[in-house]
């Protein structure tokens, strides 16, 4: 008998089970993860950006855990000897729609208690002189690390604490008893006292064979990458950054400076035709049919009609996608980007076709499930660990043991 079993090995579920450990020392720990290694999905496919806060809605479970967990992660990685960088960042308005939204930006940067300093364009060129704009924002806190190495550590320290981690193991189905949930795996049978379901892309899947109905569905969104060559990486210092539309869910085509000195370009947001679909060929019938059997997504169709037919443009061509990027920075050229990878961003939609902006975290029998944590969750992955963690010791049939946390973490969960 497990006291607490997670399924899910990206950095959520470690950080999940990292912070388990420290505040029930002695409690037997399961991870289970159904890929051969850590970090396999949205956590290895991300673009590594240590996020400041700057832009989630004030008082939200986003706002409040990017904060904390990016203090933390820097730390974390300060400790570990894992690499980062606080580079910085910039969010250029390039016209003058552009340049009202970063005022109103810098607004809610200041709510989020984020220091956004405006600039000017000569103020802008003085930070990156090879962009372009009317304006800009610079956020001081924004970085770079690599979430992968961070995942690893993690799983390091859980063996250290004594856990059972289990990867290549495919969880199956869910019994849950009076005492117990217990886990079918294609590893076998494994009981625990609590279940943390940190499945991501299929996190909707493991709630309903949990019983629970939350009232949404993970729609997968593929996220394309073109890197600079390397004789063109010059062109970006740091993090460059497009003022984003409220109307639309996603931050847009960005320049990023990567741990390891490469830049990405992208990502544009694309439906993806199968929760794993790093590739455009690649499809499931079962993930599809999902979605296009869901009523919620046609409604989010019509919505965005106009931006989706632009992410879509800008995957079919290069081109376009190039169009964008010379919104931050003219100089890039078609030649000077090449195809890079792409992730998956598992994006939750509400029964009602809304978007679910915040992380979402609903509650079931002996059991917490994540269903919703896009980024900026790498960032807030210890605090989101840590706050889940908090919602376990509320619940009133989970495990009694003392805590242990060295901190304190009161953030309350929001369930949908």
């Amino acid at each position: 008998m497990y006291d607490f079993a997670i399924v899910g090995g990206g950095i959520v579920g470690l950080a999940t089970g990292y912070a388990l450990a420290r505040r029930h020392p002695g409690a037997r720990l399961l991870v289970v993860e159904k890929e051969p290694g850590w970090a396999a999905h949205q956590t290895g496919h991300n673009s590594g950006v240590l996020h400041s806060g700057v832009y989630y809605k004030p008082g939200s479970l986003k706002a409040r855990l990017a904060r904390e967990g990016g203090r933390r992660m820097v730390a974390f990685c300060r400790e570990h000897d894992i690499a980062h960088e606080i580079c910085g960042k910039v969010i250029v308005a390039a016209d003058g729609a552009e340049m009202a939204r970063l005022d109103a930006l810098a607004e809610r940067g200041r709510a989020n208690g984020v220091a956004a300093l405006r600039t000017d364009a000569t103020g802008l060129r003085k930070i990156e002189p090879h962009a372009r704009g009317g304006a800009a924002l610079v956020v001081p806190e924004a970085g770079i690390v690599d979430y992968r190495a961070v995942a690893e550590r993690l799983a390091d320290l859980l063996a250290g604490h004594g856990a059972d981690l289990r990867t290549g193991t495919r969880v199956t189905g869910l019994d849950t008893h009076a005492d117990a949930v217990t886990l079918r795996t294609t590893g076998g049978e494994f009981p625990a006292r609590f279940l943390v379901n940190c499945a991501g892309l299929h996190s909707d899947r493991v709630a309903r064979l949990g019983g629970v109905d939350p009232r949404l569905r993970i729609v997968p969104f593929r996220g394309e990458y073109y890197d600079l060559i390397p004789e063109r990486r010059g062109l970006v210092r740091a993090l460059i950054y497009p003022v984003p539309n409220p109307a639309f869910p996603f931050l847009g085509v960005h320049l990023t400076r990567m741990i390891d000195g490469t830049v990405h370009a992208g990502p544009n947001a694309v439906l993806a035709l199968k929760r794993e679909g790093y590739r455009k060929t690649d499809a499931d019938l079962r993930d599809l049919l999902e979605t296009l059997t869901y009523p919620a997504f046609y409604r989010l169709a019509l919505r965005h009609f106009g931006e989706g037919a632009k992410e879509v443009w800008r995957s079919l061509s290069k081109a376009a996608f190039v169009r964008s990027l010379q919104r931050l920075v003219p100089e890039v050229r078609a030649q000077d980007v090449m195809p890079a990878h792409a992730g998956v961003r598992a994006q939750a939609l509400a029964d009602d076709g809304t978007l679910v902006d915040d992380f979402a975290l609903v509650s079931g029998p002996r059991a917490v499930h994540v269903c919703n944590a896009p980024s900026p969750a790498a960032t807030a992955s210890l605090a989101i660990g840590d706050a889940i963690a908090d919602e376990i010791a509320r619940h009133g049939d989970a495990p009694d043991h003392r805590s242990q946390a060295t901190h304190d973490d009161t953030a309350a969960i929001e369930t949908l």
